[in-house]
């Protein structure tokens, strides 16, 4: 679009200005996410508004059950709409993720099931512009056998992606050092930012961008940005658009994904987000 250059100018111009109470400069956003369940068979947004061209879909298959046609595993019925979700102008492109779990533990402890599993679904066709893929094995410093993923990560397609999360809050240095030792050189790394979660704030999270970026390439680091927040007695709602703005802010470089567009980005907070990323670039003009 052409109001994203600008975005990106303001967001210098505010950096140089020395001003306590800049307004949050909400960049373009890269892509979405999307967790497959029984509940978004047939995702449906506007997230295009904000910049999103690439949907990264979690996965394939989970718990046994396939998104997808495969011959191996049974499917949902009905199946997505993957000719309608091929045409949307949020995926463009699509990092199509692979076989997965919803229980972390008992997806560690099948990482050779899920792999075979995910070998047979990385070889089936399907209407999407595919331009990576994802082993949904999620990544932090507490899993001792996390490195035994190495060998498996190499046989899987290219180009590759993981994602990773700081759970024990070690740091970025200390994560960053122990991906190091064993992450194959070609796969590229999701950073879970934990906001959502309350695990830290956005400026830290941006600090872990930076460290990982350095250890491993910027090409190599993207941001998932946890569009999502606790309820009070369990559970999570949708984030607000103030809560967002700094959040989102505070990546400004960065390929940004929201996690998850069909459960927490409907299209009023997605008109509120697209409003502030509007509202900036009619700032940078007004002071050209």
């Amino acid at each position: 679009m052409m109001w994203q250059p600008l975005l990106f100018l303001l967001a210098v111009l505010l950096s140089l200005g020395g001003c306590s109470e800049r307004p949050a400069v909400i960049p373009p956003i890269a892509g979405t996410v999307w967790q497959p369940d029984n509940a978004t068979l047939a995702p449906e947004g506007k997230w295009q508004q904000l910049g999103a061209t690439e949907l990264l879909v979690q996965w394939t298959a989970v718990d046994g059950m396939a998104f997808i046609p495969n011959g191996t595993l049974p499917t949902v019925s009905p199946l997505p709409p993957w000719q309608r979700i091929a045409g949307e102008p949020w995926a463009s492109t699509v990092i199509l993720g692979l076989a997965g779990r919803f229980d972390e533990k008992a997806a560690r402890a099948d990482m050779a099931g899920l792999l075979a599993t995910s070998l047979v679904l990385a070889a089936q066709p399907t209407p999407l512009k595919v331009a990576g893929w994802y082993f949904p094995l999620e990544i932090d410093p507490s899993w001792a056998e996390a490195p035994m993923l190495g060998p498996m990560l190499d046989r899987l397609p290219r180009p590759l992606w993981i994602s990773i999360y700081d759970r024990a809050n070690v740091g970025p240095e200390v994560m960053a050092t122990g991906l190091k030792q064993w992450l194959p050189p070609d796969v590229g790394l999701f950073f879970q930012d934990g906001v959502g979660v309350h695990a830290r704030e956005a400026k830290v999270a941006r600090h872990y961008a930076d460290v990982l970026s350095k250890q491993f390439g910027k090409h190599r680091v993207r941001v998932i940005a946890e569009a999502f927040r606790p309820k009070p007695g369990g559970g999570f709602r949708s984030a607000t658009i103030d809560e967002l703005a700094p959040q989102l802010a505070s990546y400004q470089g960065y390929p940004i994904y929201l996690f998850d567009g069909p459960h927490y980005l409907d299209d009023a907070l997605v008109a509120q987000i697209a409003a502030r990323q509007a509202s900036a670039a009619a700032q940078v003009r007004a002071n050209q």
